[in-house]
């Protein structure tokens, strides 16, 4: 069945949580995985994926190394775009606005939920740097747990944290056996509504 526009939840941001929910539901092992596009000051792109780890009012929630590409990238052009591919319910969702740290008590909230082996990784790796094979980054891992060793907590890295992309365009895509798919896209108006309008595929 098409996409039913009035059906729509108008709160995008709930109805892309909805979309994520069912992703998963249909057996999508990275349902929350999405790709970010993000800019340097030249304008010159570049892209990857992420994972989702939260979405609500104020956008679409995840965490990184800031000391990374994507973070340098942020810090000069704090802008982004995201789009998500579910093949399993051959749904897509793009995303695109703006790009803020989030809290100090959030991103510690988070660290401290992470597994041990994945908080030593963040400490290890100096993430979009070169580095001469794996042995040399494996090493680095086996220095940071000798150091933590005795530690029951890992203290959160200085050069680690979370972003938010908070939402100014989001459209829901759906594909159609004819190659007519559905596309309906959300924008912000400056009086923090959401206008709907229906695009040509």
């Amino acid at each position: 069945m098409p996409i039913d526009s009035t059906a729509l939840n108008p709160d995008p941001l709930a109805e892309l949580a909805a979309w994520v929910d069912a992703a998963e539901t249909a057996g999508h092992g990275l349902a929350q995985a999405f790709a970010l596009a993000t800019a340097d000051a030249r304008g010159e792109p570049s892209v990857r994926f992420v994972l989702l780890r939260g979405v609500g009012p104020d956008g679409l929630h995840f965490f990184t190394n800031r000391d990374s590409r994507k973070g340098h990238e942020l810090a000069v052009n704090p802008h982004a775009a995201a789009a998500f591919w579910w093949p399993q319910t051959n749904r897509q969702v793009r995303v695109s606005g703006s790009v803020h740290p989030v809290d100090d008590e959030e991103t510690a909230a988070y660290w401290e939920s992470r597994p041990r082996g994945h908080q030593l990784a963040a400490w290890a790796s100096a993430q979009s740097q070169p580095v001469p094979d794996r042995r040399t980054l494996e090493a680095n891992v086996e220095l940071m747990a000798a150091r933590f060793a005795g530690e029951s907590a890992i203290p959160l890295p200085p050069f680690w944290g979370g972003y938010r992309l908070e939402a100014q365009v989001i459209e829901f895509w759906e594909s159609r056996e004819d190659r007519i798919h559905d596309r309906i896209e959300f924008r912000l108006l400056l009086d923090g509504t959401w206008e709907q309008r229906r695009l040509q595929p």
